[in-house]
């Protein structure tokens, strides 16, 4: 890993009627802090479930100084994706499968002063955006399918991380890479050893009774296996 390990609690799996104090709940310090929150947006288009917008995203810049970073889980992100550079999340990423022109998105966002990430679904090769993910600050990998929370992981897109991971050391990308989905005690040592640098992890953090406890483990878990590695 290039990287120390970065985790970022998804709030899918939090209580949405709680939700600035369950933000509050990863913002601690140390160990302990989430480095990024990750914010699951689905349209019921792209995926079909339906969660939340940018109104949202906005009330949840408001409440807490820890970096927001949004995945866009919708049809046509070229048209919105800006909007959430704008209101200020750290990290917004948008898919492969659904972008028209993944390169001017990139540097639209950018221009706006988030980074920008790119994400490929459990069955779409790396191989296929190489070139384009030249112009992005993250590369999150799916080890679901998207659009719901609490699936099982998918271990046949680890091949996918580590090939981006030999391509970041090797200089041939500048990019971190981050994994969402099933992400837990007994799968993030292997996510790790493949060389993921952040970690998306849902019910492993909202789902136990000290989120911020479980932060700081899975946070141990990853480093212990990165070294092994």
């Amino acid at each position: 890993m290039a990287i120390a390990p970065l985790i970022a609690p998804s709030i899918l799996s939090a209580d949405f009627a709680r939700l600035g104090e369950e933000i509050n709940a990863v913002a601690g310090t140390g160990e302990a802090r989430a480095d990024w929150v990750h914010v699951d947006v689905m349209d019921a288009h792209f995926v079909p479930n339906l969660t939340l917008g940018l109104p949202v995203v906005e009330s949840i810049l408001k409440t807490t100084d820890v970096p927001i970073d949004c995945h866009l889980m919708i049809d046509d992100p070229d048209r919105w994706a800006i909007g959430y550079a704008e209101a200020g999340a750290y990290n917004v990423t948008v898919h492969a499968e659904a972008a028209t022109d993944p390169v001017k998105i990139a540097k639209d966002l950018r221009a706006a002063g988030a980074r920008a990430g790119l994400s490929i679904k459990p069955g779409t090769p790396l191989e296929d955006h190489l070139d384009v993910l030249k112009h992005y600050d993250t590369l999150l990998v799916m080890s679901v399918e998207p659009g719901f929370g609490g699936q099982s992981f998918i271990d046949s897109v680890l091949e996918k991380v580590r090939t981006a991971r030999g391509l970041v050391d090797t200089g041939h990308l500048n990019l971190v890479v981050e994994i969402d989905g099933g992400i837990n005690a007994d799968t993030i040592e292997r996510a790790a050893e493949a060389g993921v640098d952040c970690f998306v992890a849902g019910s492993a953090v909202y789902g136990a009774k000290d989120p911020a406890r479980a932060i700081a483990a899975l946070r141990a878990q990853a480093a212990g296996a990165a070294k092994r590695d």
